[in-house]
C-alpha cells in the first residue's frame, strides 16, 4: 500500500470526513484504517493534519445499553467527588485542582471565625 493522500484544507473531495463529521452523522470509522490526510498550514509551526475516513466503509454507532449508561452515570459522578473532603462538589472537579475550590482555596476569615 502507498503512501496516503494530502489533501489541503477545505480541499478533500465529498465522500471523506474526520471522526468528529462522522459521529455527527451518526457514524464510526468502524475498523476502518485511516484513507487520507487533511492538512491545514501554520505559519511558524508545523501543519495542523486531520485523519479522513470513507463515509461508505463507515458504520451506524452502537446503541447505549443500560448497562453503559449506568458505568457512564457512575464515572461522571466520580468526577464530581472531592478527593480531599469527599463531598459532592455539584460541579466536576477541575482536573488543574484535583480538588474541590473551597478545598484548594480555603477562606482564611473561616479560620478565624471557628477559634
Amino acid at each position: 500500500m502507498g503512501a496516503l493522500p494530502v489533501y489541503r484544507w477545505r480541499l478533500a473531495p465529498d465522500g471523506y470526513a474526520t471522526r468528529r463529521q462522522l459521529r455527527a452523522q451518526d457514524l464510526r470509522p468502524g475498523g476502518q484504517g485511516v484513507a487520507a490526510t487533511l492538512e491545514r498550514p501554520r505559519r511558524r509551526r508545523g501543519p495542523l493534519v486531520a485523519y479522513l475516513y470513507r463515509i461508505d466503509l463507515a458504520k451506524p454507532v452502537r446503541p447505549m445499553t443500560p448497562g453503559r449508561w449506568a458505568a457512564l452515570a457512575k464515572a461522571n459522578a466520580a468526577r464530581r467527588i472531592c478527593p480531599a473532603c469527599r463531598a459532592d462538589a455539584g460541579y466536576v472537579i477541575p482536573a488543574s485542582l484535583a480538588m474541590c475550590v473551597p478545598c484548594a482555596f480555603p477562606d482564611p476569615a473561616d479560620s478565624l471565625r471557628s477559634a
